[in-house]
C-alpha cells in the first residue's frame, strides 16, 4: 500500500500530542498529516509547528464546532485511497500499519486497532486483557475512531449530523457498512489510550455520559446501545476504581508505556 493521509483531531492536546505524533511517523507511512484543530489555547499549536518543521508534510485546519464537523472536514482533505484517523491522546502500537495492512481485503472498508485505556502506573496483565476484551466488545457495538484505517471510497459523500459530539464514530462505521463494506478489528493492532488528567474524576465521567446521551437522542441508533451501556459503565468504573486505588486522582506523573 502507498503512503496514506493521517487525520488527527486536536484541542488543547499538549499532554500527549508530541508522543502521539511521534508514534504516527514511526509506525505509519505518512503522505500528509492533516491536523484538525479546535482553536487550541495551550501548547498544541507549538507542538504541531515543531512536527511540521521536522517532517514538512503537515496541514492544519481550524474548525470550530463538534467532533462530527471536525471529522467530516478532515475526510474532505484526504487525497489517498486509504487514510487513518488517529486520536491525539493515543500512542500507536509497534508496526501498527504493517499489521493493519494484512487485514485489507476488497470487501473491507475499515480496520480498527484495539484501544487500550491506560490506567496510570497500572501494569497488571489481567487488567490489560480485560481492557482489550471490553474495547473489542465496545467496537462491535458502536464503533470507534481512536486508530482506524479507512477506505476513502467507503466514506465518500458522508454527511455527519453536526450535533454529534459523540457517536460520530458510530455514524461513520454504520455509513461504511451501508456502503457494503466490512469493518474489522485488526490482528495484534492496537493503541494505548492515555486520557487527559482531567478525565480521571467522577464529575467528568458523569459529564461525558450526559454528552453521549444527548448525542444519542440525535443519533437514531441510540436504542441499540442503551441495552449495552452497563458494559460501558462497568469498563469506566474499573478504570476509575483502579486508578483511585493507586492514589492518582489528584496527581498524575504522565504517560508510561505498559509492559
Amino acid at each position: 500500500m502507498q503512503p496514506i493521509d493521517v487525520v488527527v483531531l486536536t484541542k488543547n492536546s499538549e499532554h500527549l500530542l508530541g508522543k502521539c505524533l511521534a508514534s504516527v511517523y514511526e509506525n505509519v507511512p505518512v503522505k500528509n498529516l492533516i491536523i484538525v484543530d479546535g482553536f487550541s489555547t495551550d501548547r498544541t499549536l507549538k507542538i504541531i509547528n515543531e512536527t511540521s518543521e521536522a517532517h514538512g508534510n503537515v496541514e492544519v485546519l481550524k474548525v470550530n464546532g463538534s467532533r462530527a464537523r471536525a471529522r467530516e472536514k478532515g475526510i474532505q482533505q484526504v487525497s489517498t485511497d486509504w487514510f487513518m484517523f488517529v486520536d491525539s491522546d493515543v500512542i500507536l502500537g509497534r508496526d501498527w500499519f504493517r499489521k493493519a495492512e494484512k487485514n485489507v481485503k476488497s470487501d473491507v472498508g475499515a480496520v480498527w486497532g484495539v484501544n487500550i485505556d491506560v490506567i496510570p502506573n497500572m501494569k497488571a496483565k489481567r487488567v490489560l486483557k480485560l481492557q482489550s476484551l471490553i474495547a473489542r466488545q465496545c467496537f462491535s457495538l458502536r464503533g470507534g475512531m481512536h486508530d482506524t484505517l479507512i477506505r476513502r471510497e467507503a466514506v465518500d459523500g458522508i454527511r455527519i449530523p453536526e450535533q454529534l459530539h459523540a457517536y460520530e464514530d458510530a455514524y461513520i462505521i454504520n455509513w461504511i457498512k451501508k456502503k457494503g463494506y466490512k469493518t474489522v478489528i485488526g490482528d495484534d493492532v492496537y493503541c494505548l489510550h492515555f486520557k487527559p488528567p482531567t478525565n480521571w474524576s467522577l464529575q467528568n465521567g458523569v459529564s461525558q455520559a450526559i454528552v453521549e446521551f444527548r448525542c444519542g437522542l440525535v443519533y437514531s441508533h441510540m436504542y441499540e446501545y442503551m441495552f449495552f451501556y452497563p458494559v460501558f459503565m462497568f469498563h469506566w468504573f474499573i478504570q476509575l476504581s483502579l486508578q483511585g486505588a493507586k492514589g492518582l486522582l489528584s496527581s498524575q506523573r504522565g504517560p508510561q508505556m505498559v509492559g
